[in-house]
C-alpha cells in the first residue's frame, strides 16, 4: 500500500512540474512527463518481477505449457506500451497518431495471440 502512495506522488509532483513548465515551454514540459513516466515504470519493475514469478509457478502447477501462456503475456505487454504511446501522443496533440497506433497495437497484439487461437482450436476441434 506504500509502494502506490509514493508512485501517486512522483506521479502528482511530475504533472505540477509538466504544468507549470507548460506556459512557457510546451516541448519541456512533455519531457518532464516522458521523464515522469519512465521513473513510475522503473519503480513498478520490482512488482513486474513479482508477477513473472506467480506465472511461472503457474505454469509449473497446471502443467500448462509455456507456450500456452507466453501469447497472453505479451499481449498485455503490447496492450500496456500501447495504451502509453497513444495517450503520449494525444499528449502532444497528435490524436490522429494516438488511434493509428492503437490500431497498430490491436492488430499486433492478434497476431501474438494467434498461436494461441489455434491451440484453443485444435482442442476444439479434437473434441468433435
Amino acid at each position: 500500500m506504500g509502494d502506490i502512495v509514493k508512485l501517486a506522488a512522483v506521479a502528482v509532483m511530475g504533472a505540477l512540474c509538466a504544468l507549470t513548465v507548460r506556459k512557457q515551454a510546451p516541448e519541456l514540459a512533455m519531457v518532464v512527463g516522458l521523464a515522469t513516466g519512465v521513473l513510475l515504470l522503473w519503480a513498478a519493475m520490482s512488482a513486474l518481477t513479482a508477477l513473472r514469478e506467480f506465472l511461472d509457478s503457474l505454469i509449473a502447477l497446471s502443467g500448462l505449457s509455456p507456450a500456452v501462456l507466453s501469447p497472453l503475456v505479451k499481449t498485455i505487454g503490447i496492450a500496456i506500451i500501447t495504451h502509453i504511446a497513444s495517450e503520449i501522443c494525444r499528449d502532444a496533440g497528435e490524436g490522429g497518431i494516438a488511434a493509428f497506433a492503437e490500431t497498430a497495437g490491436g492488430a499486433l497484439a492478434l497476431c501474438v495471440a494467434l498461436p494461441l487461437m489455434r491451440a484453443v482450436l485444435s482442442m476444439v476441434t479434437g473434441l468433435v
